[in-house]
């Protein structure tokens, strides 16, 4: 039986509309979260991607070697990364500039690391098997005031995503994160994080982490489905965390066990408002609200409040948890054109259970696949 919801889909337009006043501009249209007044590369340089080599005059790795640009991509494709990238501060990054499917970054990490003020649309992170172990297929390290808005962070080797060591002001909105490889194949260590803000997320086939709540985290109408052993995972240490966990819906899938949420300590400040769970891996999507119990007990129990420990959700939308759902699905990810593995992974979480697994490698499930290059017509 699905939970009667106990508050229907709500804005703070008023409140909301007097930060973004008092604010920058926001990043684009429907940026939200504390990475939402990003300027990115606004005013700077338009640099066009135009070849899909690893490197040289036009290409990616040129493009983000230098700050103040907006990216834009004249080609579509894949970019077989021949070794880790490192992108600088003060950059506008819109891959739903690139012709035909867009643009998948393939075989290597991204760094965002010790940079500030970057805006990411639109485009497909994968690490892959041949990738450095230890690594991420987004890595970013003390690094602020970041939007990282409808891209798929996928086959990453430690965690698909790793946001760390004092990063603050960030925003991952409408992501696919998942189906992580070898050695880890973790979703998102956040560890050490101030005012980070996931939202309306699809975390997939990963054994665990999604996330790792170290820190002060915003985690709203976000999807978990088919996690191993644990599907959102407290900091569980020595240091107080704060986490303010609404509206999610969790689904377990063909590898799940009954962690939804867990490996919590009493110095996890968790509050918890109208998060589902679906466990009985039938097919139907017969959820029930999660309880104090759920979250753990004794030793592994956090400490729960009463009202929120990050931040009102006054930077947010907030969704009842089925109609989040709804939207994560038909919006998650480089959505603007699925290619067949984002395609697959949404597919998976409309069987409600029934499909999904977590992978070695990502040659179990065919690869990047060979894309036609595209060019934009000549103007």
């Amino acid at each position: 039986m699905q939970p009667a919801a106990c508050f229907a889909t709500f804005f703070f337009t008023a409140v909301f509309s007097g930060l973004a006043q008092t604010h920058a501009p926001l990043a684009f249209a429907g940026a939200e979260g504390f990475g939402q007044f990003a300027s990115g590369g606004r005013g700077g340089e338009i640099f066009h991607v135009t070849t899909l080599a690893d490197a040289g005059a036009g290409s990616f790795r040129d493009a983000v070697s230098q700050p103040n640009r907006i990216v834009v991509f004249d080609v579509g494709g894949i970019i077989r990364l021949q070794s880790n990238v490192a992108v600088t501060s003060d950059l506008s990054i819109l891959g739903q500039t690139a012709p035909g499917d867009g643009i998948l970054l393939y075989g290597r990490s991204v760094s965002f690391s010790g940079q500030k003020n970057v805006i990411v649309r639109y485009l497909r992170f994968r690490e892959g098997i041949s990738g450095d172990r230890g690594k991420c297929s987004v890595n970013l390290s003390s690094g602020s005031d970041m939007i990282f808005d409808h891209c798929s962070i996928e086959w990453g080797r430690w965690d698909c995503l790793g946001v760390t060591q004092g990063s603050h002001d960030l925003t991952f909105q409408y992501c696919i994160i998942g189906e992580g490889v070898d050695p880890q194949r973790f979703g998102s260590l956040s560890d050490s994080v101030t005012n980070i803000t996931y939202t309306h997320n699809l975390w997939i086939n990963n054994q665990s982490r999604n996330p790792k709540a170290k820190g002060r985290i915003q985690y709203v109408n976000n999807v978990v489905y088919n996690w191993g052993v644990c599907g959102l995972v407290g900091g569980h240490s020595g240091a107080d965390h704060f986490l303010d966990a609404v509206g999610n819906y969790f689904i377990a899938g063909p590898n799940s066990n009954q962690h939804a949420v867990g490996e919590f300590k009493s110095t996890d400040h968790v509050f918890q408002q109208d998060n589902v769970a679906a466990m009985d891996k039938a097919g139907n999507l017969n959820g029930r609200e999660l309880v104090p119990a759920d979250f753990g007990g004794g030793d592994s129990a956090p400490t729960l409040a009463t009202s929120f420990t990050v931040a009102p959700l006054t930077n947010v939308t907030v969704e009842a948890a089925a109609p989040a759902l709804t939207n994560v699905l038909a919006q998650a990810g480089c959505s603007l054109h699925r290619d067949a593995l984002d395609a697959r992974l949404v597919d998976a979480v409309r069987s409600f259970g029934t499909r999904g697994k977590i992978i070695h490698d990502e040659a179990e499930v065919g690869g990047p696949g060979e894309w036609k290059e595209i060019h934009a017509p000549t103007k």
